[in-house]
């Protein structure tokens, strides 16, 4: 029987279960973020770590010293413990919290645990066995000698992976010998994280699996695809989209999307990965889970380093952890965290010749690169050139640099999972030629003589990047007009609004529509995004006559393109997929009028 949620009180704001790897450890943890002066009280968090330290070491935990992160907003309390023995963890946490702060004179929320001292450790003791599931210990360890991955939820528990996988429900376990071993294996599996391009990225990759004509599973924001069919609509870039395609029949070689929500909320999905792609790192979403900067969300992002192990994996070589070498912070956070300076790596960049890719060749690793206006490919040694950037239609003639990024890093986590060449020349030369290539990202129509750009860019840097194609040669012609559409989800702080708006305004459209977001307030009022991005517009010299407000995304999105003529373009980051495929259905139906 599973154990219960410890009540809900007043002397913390969450206390959550990481599953897997995280960013304070190696495996499953819990973390709790405490409310209350006390919570700054270097006194009263010493005094919460000793009182950790001793129940886990009265509990028999083994696991790394408990941590705890001071940021802008709180604190953060982080404590390691077994993953059969999470919430029975929580409530250590919790408790050492309480007598703590209570000792300290902290007042506002009632002790839910007024035991202490032999009488705590008996209770804990207590529930710690109730949660115990032997049937799972032994499976796991069985699994763990065969090679095998365990994916266990609160639900279910599947043992192998794609085609070579299982799954039972948590409440009838087999018995070891009840277990189909000789059918059971594992999958080649590929993870990608970053602040933008991990969807592109992915879809790039299932197609270079498609070309060489290997079954892929992939999740993303948009869904679980298996071979190029839908399976699940909606967003699948966390934990559960990964189980999701580990536990299909289908599946061959996986293609993980794995979002920083997932990473923070948690943990990692899995514990081993042959390859880790992070393509970038840009300032979003900074104030939620104590990440205050971007080199907090790099170290969260290079959690999925720790997947990566340097003996050969299910692809038949070392793994990988791909990373962008434009990218300063994250090349900084890679260099200072342990996990992933262990990691074999295999860079990219814009410049073959970077000095960090030249380095990387000379030690032996891999780089993928631009030299010449032609990607290559470096790798094991050999040197393979890709194509010319200005062929490969995802890159817009070249002029979408991101892309270019995207395709390098996809080319080198292909190399990774040992997929031909080939195919991956061959996906680079055709992908995104056609719109339901890469739905929702640099789609790009035609409309009564106007240029019209779909995307999602949801934070300042990926609207920067889809405004530099906007601007671009290839796509602005001589005197047309340049319009976007602009919104934003409530959980980004005044400081990001403000930024995208003055992101926007940079770009000097001739109109600006403002939208509303109904279905991402995220504890705001409804208007007050529209409200801070007009003023923030104005703010940076956009002139009130370009700036207009509508609240519907649709109506947002049809007033430009009714306004747009011969010549325009159109700029229209979409957030709500149902919105952006009846918009696509209607530019289909009325191209070339």
């Amino acid at each position: 029987m599973k154990p219960e949620a410890p009540a809900p009180n007043h002397g913390f704001e969450d206390s959550r279960r990481l599953t897997g790897p995280n960013r304070w450890f190696a495996g499953s943890a819990v973390i709790l973020t405490p409310l209350g002066a006390a919570a700054a009280d270097p006194h009263v968090l010493a005094c919460w770590a000793a009182r950790v330290a001793a129940m886990v070491a009265a509990l028999g935990w083994p696991g790394a010293a408990p941590q705890s992160h001071r940021h802008a907003s709180g604190t953060l309390l982080a404590l390691a413990a077994p993953a059969d023995q999470l919430f029975t963890a929580t409530e250590v946490n919790e408790w050492a919290w309480e007598r703590c702060a209570a000792e300290a004179g902290e007042t506002g929320f009632d002790i839910a645990h007024a035991f202490d001292g032999d009488a705590a450790v008996e209770v804990f003791r207590h529930r710690a066995g109730a949660e115990l599931r032997p049937a799972l210990v032994a499976l796991q360890a069985e699994a763990a000698a065969r090679g095998l991955p365990v994916l266990v939820d609160d639900d279910e528990v599947s043992i192998g992976a794609g085609h070579g996988s299982r799954v039972w429900p948590q409440a009838d376990l087999p018995a070891v010998v009840g277990v189909p071993w000789a059918d059971l294996c594992d999958v080649p599996t590929a993870l990608v994280t970053g602040s933008n391009g991990k969807t592109t990225t992915v879809r790039l990759l299932s197609a270079m699996c498609a070309v060489a004509g290997v079954e892929a599973g992939h999740c993303c924001t948009e869904g679980v695809f298996v071979d190029g069919r839908s399976v699940a609509g909606g967003d699948y870039s966390g934990p559960a989209g990964a189980r999701a395609v580990l536990r299909h029949a289908g599946v061959r070689m996986a293609l993980l999307e794995t979002a920083r929500g997932g990473l923070l909320r948690r943990g990692l999905a899995v514990a081993r990965a042959d390859v880790a792609v992070v393509t970038n790192i840009s300032p979003d979403h900074l104030g939620e889970y104590g990440i205050d900067s971007a080199h907090d969300l790099a170290e969260v992002k290079l959690v999925v380093a720790r997947a990566v192990t340097p003996e050969a994996g299910r692809a038949g070589r070392a793994g990988l952890l791909v990373l962008n070498a434009d990218d300063a912070v994250l090349m900084a956070a890679a260099a200072r965290l342990p996990h992933a300076v262990a990691a074999p790596k295999a860079l990219f960049s814009h410049e073959h010749d970077h000095p960090a890719l030249v380095a990387g060749r000379r030690a032996g690793g891999s780089t993928c690169g631009v030299r010449g206006g032609r990607l290559l490919l470096s790798d094991e040694g050999i040197e393979h050139d890709l194509g010319a950037v200005v062929d490969m239609p995802l890159t817009l003639g070249g002029a979408a640099r991101h892309n270019v990024e995207n395709a390098a890093a996809a080319a080198l986590a292909a190399a990774g999972l040992r997929l031909p060449v080939p195919a991956i020349r061959h996906a680079l030369r055709h992908f995104g030629s056609a719109p339901q290539d890469n739905p929702g990202r640099l789609e790009r129509w035609a409309h009564r003589g106007a240029t019209v750009l779909i995307d999602y860019a949801h934070n300042p840097e990926g609207l920067a990047q889809l405004l530099q194609v906007a601007r671009s040669p290839a796509l602005a012609a001589e005197g047309g007009r340049l319009c976007l559409l602009l919104g934003q989800a409530g959980n980004r702080d005044d400081a990001a609004i403000t930024e995208l708006a003055r992101v926007a305004a940079a770009s000097q459209p001739d109109l600006v529509v403002i939208k509303e977001l109904p279905d991402m307030l995220r504890g705001r009022q409804p208007g007050e995004v529209p409200a801070l991005l007009e003023r923030a517009l104005l703010a940076a010299g956009l002139p009130p006559a370009r700036c207009r407000q509508v609240a519907d995304e649709e109506a947002a999105a049809r007033t430009l393109l009714e306004w747009a003529g011969p010549g325009d373009v159109v700029v229209l980051p979409v957030h709500t997929t149902a919105v952006r495929g009846r918009l696509v259905s209607w530019l289909s139906a009325t191209a070339g009028r």
